[in-house]
This record gives structure tokens, C-alpha cells and sequence, in this order.
């Protein structure tokens, strides 16, 4: 990819695509991560004497609508930038690619930071639509891509405006490619992989790429009951994808004649319902009475994930261990992540929404070598190895 290494901002109006999809409540952001991550990016820029203009998506509008405008980011980019942002937007008539929002881009003075309203209210954004690419384009005379968490999108504002200006990737984009590029394709043995989550099916092709590459892979989350109910279990009312479980099969085989670990849950937490304070008890894996679920992973399954760990050299970790949102099913989890992160001299990389969310509420976040800033971006990448907005930038 072209790199900031590659670009001289000096006097040029930076159109830069970043990723504010942040929670907003009441008005408030009320988790700045993404907005912090983007930071070094945009000093540097201003550093070199460039003019920014800002672009994003949030949540999924239909066009025009004010509970989704990016209004409440400004203040918390003007705090952690140390300087003025002029937030444009707020209204129908000034949308990105709007007549009105260029006009207002055109007369800001050199140096100055300009944020724009949610790219989703453009209807041709999601569909790539070359029209909008280039009038986005006209808002500046480079492009800096450093939205991973939407690199795996083919739109307008990702991959459409770099075919219309010289384009590059940002400090966050880079280190993103970077980290995940060394678990994908020089990692350090033994090189482990943990795996959570509900589906088997969001992580098939994860699984498959990197089962020949690993020293042993650990399956938590529920998706551990498909691979537990394939090989006979009796897993209860646990979510249980019934049309993989040939699939799973053959996913163990496959570790089986690599020679790789597949560690699966020995024991677990159970309950009948999915609620705080429900009444749990601890069961076997593969032996789940009939109106029970499992929902965590127990105490001996998360020594036996720690044990396999030691010494491990190269971590990825990508979904919880149980219903992670519930503090009843968040133990084995933490238990994993505070594992992984006490590692000496590992380099470990921690991606998807509630392994991030875990990590941070371990307050050990700082302790993983990479965290990683897009979940779905960095699924993608480790199963095909390549993104879109990578692509973009070649």
C-alpha cells in the first residue's frame, strides 16, 4: 500500500476517510476509542501544513436523519486534537457530496479541520456509486484511508474516491495491515489462535486459512456446541448450528491430519435463561441436560486454555468465551484474555467487538502488542488475505 511515507501534505486540502461509528446516547459519545485511534493520522497531517476534511459512515440511516448526524463527534475530535473543528453538516442540504457542503470546504482557511455529516446519508455510498466517488473527490486534493473497520467495504467513500485522487493509507490503517499481516503470514511458533463467538459460519473460511499456519487453535464461545454436538455431544438447548455439523466434523479431521490442537470445552456454565442472576450450575461439555444451555465456558476449560497458552510466541484472539455482555458468563473470557495478555514476549493481536471489550475491561489492553480497531475488517483479512481498501490503495 501507499503509505504517509509516500505523501508530502504540505498546502493540500486531505480528504481523509476515518472511522467515527462510534455509540452515541442522549447526544453524548460515550466510547471515544475510535475517535482517539484516528489521532496520529490527523497531528501528522496538520504537521506537515495540510487542510483536513473529514468523512465517515455512522449506523445504518436511511438517508437524512438527525439521530444519526455527526454533530456530537466534533467537541470530543476538537478535545482530543487540541484545536477548532467545523462540523458541516446537520441538515438535508448539507450532506457530504452536497453543492452546499463544497462551497463551505472551499472557504475554510488553510489549516483548518473540517468534519463532515454521516457518508450513509449519500444513497449511492453503500452501493460504490462512481457519481458520489467523484464528487467526495472534489473535496480534496488527496485521499487518506485509515477506516479499517470499513476497509472490507466497497463504497464510495472506502474504495470508489481512490480511483479519483492520489491516494494513501493512514497510521492506523497501516499498523492494522501490518499486525495482521504477521499473524497471517510470518508468525512466531508456537503460534496459537482462540476463537469465540455464536456462529461457526462467520469464522469457516478464518478456520480453514489458518489451521495449516498454527500450533493449536482453541474454540470457545457457541460455537464450540457445533463441533461438541458433531462428535455426539449432548448440548441441550445451546445455540447449535445443526446445518454445519458436518461441516465442524470435517474441520476436526482437517486439525486431526495437520497435526494441529483443536481444543474444544471440557465443562460449562449453565443456565435456562439468558439473564443476570439466573441460576447456574457448572456441567459437562458434551452432557447438557435437555432444558440447559451452556453459555460460558467453566473453570476447568478456561486452566486448560491457560495451560495450552504457556509459552505461546504468537496469539490471535478473535471472540468471547460465553455471553460475554452478561457479567454471570463473562468469567471464562477473562480468564482467556487475562492469559493471553500476561504472556511473555508474545506478540499477541486481539480483534472483534467483545474480545476489545474484554481486554479493555480487564484494563489490560495496553498489555496485547495489537488491538485491533475492526471486526469485521479483520475477519476478512485473515481469511482472504486482502481487503478492499487495501486493494484501493496499491
Amino acid at each position: 500500500m501507499r503509505t504517509l511515507k509516500d505523501f508530502n501534505a504540505a498546502g493540500k486540502r486531505v480528504l481523509v476517510r476515518v472511522d467515527f461509528n462510534v455509540p452515541i446516547k442522549e447526544g453524548q459519545v460515550t466510547d471515544e476509542t475510535r475517535v482517539k485511534a484516528a489521532i496520529p493520522t490527523l497531528k501528522h497531517l496538520l504537521e506537515q501544513g495540510a487542510t483536513l476534511v473529514l468523512c465517515s459512515h455512522l449506523g445504518r440511516p436511511k438517508g437524512f436523519e438527525e439521530a444519526s448526524s455527526l454533530a456530537p463527534v466534533a467537541p470530543v475530535l476538537e478535545k482530543h486534537l487540541g484545536r477548532p473543528v467545523v462540523f458541516v453538516g446537520g441538515s438535508p442540504e448539507l450532506t457530504p457530496a452536497s453543492e452546499a457542503t463544497l462551497e463551505r470546504v472551499k472557504k475554510a482557511p488553510p489549516g483548518s479541520v473540517i468534519l463532515l455529516d454521516n457518508v450513509r446519508f449519500e444513497p449511492g455510498e453503500e452501493k460504490n456509486d462512481e457519481t458520489l466517488a467523484q464528487n467526495l473527490a472534489r473535496l480534496g486534493d488527496a485521499f487518506v484511508l485509515d477506516a479499517f473497520g470499513s476497509a472490507h467495504r466497497a463504497h464510495a467513500s472506502v474504495t470508489g474516491v481512490a480511483r479519483f485522487l492520489p491516494s494513501y493509507a493512514g497510521f492506523l490503517m497501516e499498523k492494522e495491515v501490518s499486525s495482521i499481516g504477521k499473524v497471517l503470514h510470518n508468525p512466531e511458533k508456537p503460534y496459537w489462535v482462540v476463537l469465540g463467538g455464536a456462529k461457526v459460519s462467520d469464522k469457516i473460511g478464518v478456520i480453514e486459512n489458518l489451521l495449516p499456519k498454527v500450533t493449536g487453535m482453541v474454540i470457545g464461545g457457541a460455537m464450540a456446541f457445533t463441533f461438541i454436538k458433531a462428535q455426539g455431544g449432548q448440548v441441550g438447548k445451546s445455540l447449535v448450528e445443526d446445518d454445519k455439523l458436518e461441516l465442524a466434523q470435517g474441520l476436526l479431521n482437517q486439525a486431526s491430519d495437520l497435526g494441529v490442537k483443536l481444543l474444544l470445552p471440557t465443562d460449562v456454565v449453565a443456565a435456562q435463561k439468558i439473564e443476570a442472576g439466573a441460576p447456574t450450575r457448572i456441567m459437562p461439555a458434551g452432557a447438557i441436560e435437555a432444558d440447559w444451555m451452556g453459555l460460558d465456558i467453566g473453570p476447568e476449560s478456561a486452566r486448560i486454555f491457560a495451560k495450552a497458552l504457556e509459552g505461546a510466541r504468537t496469539v490471535l484472539w478473535n471472540g468471547p468465551m460465553g455471553v460475554f455482555e452478561v457479567d454471570d458468563f463473562a468469567k471464562g473470557t477473562l480468564a482467556v484474555g487475562e492469559a493471553i495478555a500476561n504472556l511473555q514476549g508474545a506478540f499477541t493481536v486481539v480483534g472483534g467487538g467483545d474480545s476489545v471489550a474484554a481486554a479493555n475491561k480487564l484494563g489490560m489492553a495496553e498489555k496485547f502488542s495489537h488491538v485491533s480497531t475492526g471486526g469485521g475488517a479483520s475477519l476478512e483479512l485473515l481469511e482472504l488475505g486482502t481487503l478492499p481498501g487495501i486493494e484501493a490503495l496499491r
